[in-house]
């Protein structure tokens, strides 16, 4: 009978995790709902040894699940479904989300509230995601909470899908010009160098630099990789470590190009996150804090928190905001109108998209400059490799004749 690797929670909300023996998927999780359990993962132990690799990259919860997830979920409660019953029809689908769905169905008639039942799943459901749902649930308006959050989050999704899109090209370019060269180092240059050798043939020196470089390629690839992969590891435990993540975020905005792109893409995301905050009524200080730990960058996150700070001590974000260097002066002129308006979500949400429109143009005319450049790098990669590799043919044959 086929065995089973599942993981669930209990009627306490523990997780377990164990092996059961039933006839099929289907059987297996019958068999666990009988025994109060709610079986949020379980696969076949007879897969074969790359299965668990394939399920773990491939059906993990992304970004795009919870987004249809949320969608559908609002589209149910505006239309007047209850929670519990729309939480149900998104259980029965088979989906990545349906089991976490189902976990959050039991909690729901358990009494719990959303936000509560969110808070079991922090790497799934962000704190922006989960502060939103609280204040719907305490304002009664969970359904237009729930609207606003689906909205953004498919802007936030097409956003990000625009600017990993524009950079696909020049990435796969890259990709192929170092196969390309790798290939020629270890498999070609190799057998014109016992050419040339057979031969006797007087080099030029770029032919003898790269015949140096290829022999050293061929011999010590491993320590070329270990190299790498060293230099990746010894990476991320540094980029820990707070002082050098600052002086690494510090660098990244003062890249040419790259920096401005990153620095706007920053402020997108804080005014995105900070006007659906204080528009689903949660308090300026607060919202602050929250938008904090959305950021990528450690220099923007202490800008945010101090900025928390300084107006939960009655200064105003606008000033505040001012006198930090790496906040455009648009940034802090558009709050100042909020604050004067009272409209700060809307001003907010307008300074977000001026920074989105911004970005995207900022991308396009940066992947428009990369592509002649590339050309030309790959221009002068092919004259050095022809220049290299067959001008010493050309003078052999020459010397035979």
């Amino acid at each position: 009978m086929p065995k089973f690797v599942y993981k669930a929670k209990d009627a306490k909300g523990g997780s377990v995790k164990g092996l059961i023996e039933a006839g099929d998927q289907k059987q297996a999780l019958s068999v666990l709902k009988e025994k109060n359990l709610s079986c949020y993962s379980i696969e076949s132990k007879t897969e074969g040894p790359l299965s668990g690799i394939t399920k773990k990259y491939f059906n993990r919860v992304k970004f795009a699940d919870i987004t249809a997830f949320t969608r559908q979920l609002s589209t149910m409660v505006n239309a007047g479904l209850p929670l519990t019953e729309s939480l149900s029809v998104l259980k029965e689908q088979t989906s990545t989300m349906s089991g976490i769905a189902g976990l959050i169905l039991r909690d729901v008639k358990e009494g719990r509230s959303l936000a509560e039942s969110l808070k079991k799943f922090p790497k799934i459901f962000s704190t922006v995601y989960i502060a939103l749902v609280s204040s719907g649930e305490a304002a009664g308006i969970l359904d237009n909470i729930l609207n606003r959050l689906a909205s953004n989050m498919e802007s936030q999704r097409e956003f990000k899908g625009k600017i990993k899109n524009a950079m696909i090209y020049p990435i796969i370019v890259l990709i192929a010009m170092f196969g390309v060269i790798f290939a020629m180092m270890v498999l070609v240059i190799p057998k014109l160098t016992s050419l040339y050798e057979e031969f006797d043939a007087d080099l030029p020196q770029t032919t003898k630099m790269l015949i140096s470089v290829s022999k050293f390629s061929s011999r010590f690839w491993w320590l070329i990789l270990l190299i790498v992969a060293g230099v990746v590891f010894t990476s991320k435990i540094l980029i820990k470590n707070i002082e050098i993540k600052r002086k690494v975020d510090g660098f990244k905005f003062k890249l040419p190009v790259f920096g401005k792109l990153l620095k706007m893409v920053a402020m997108t995301e804080f005014s995105r996150t900070l006007g659906l905050l204080v528009g689903a009524g949660v308090s300026l200080v607060e919202g602050l804090k929250i938008s904090s730990k959305t950021s990528n960058n450690v220099l923007v996150e202490e800008a945010i928190l101090f900025s928390a700070d300084q107006v939960e001590k009655g200064m105003r974000l606008s000033s505040v905001l001012s006198q930090i260097e790496f906040f455009p002066s648009i940034v802090p002129q558009m709050i100042g109108v909020g604050e004067e308006t009272g409209k700060m979500d809307e001003v907010l949400s307008k300074v977000s998209n001026f920074f989105q429109t911004e970005s995207e143009q900022s991308v396009k005319g940066l992947t428009t400059a990369l592509e002649p450049l590339i050309m030309i790098v790959l221009g002068v990669g092919v004259l050095f490799l022809v220049m290299a590799i067959l001008m010493p043919i050309y003078n052999l044959t020459g010397s035979i004749k």
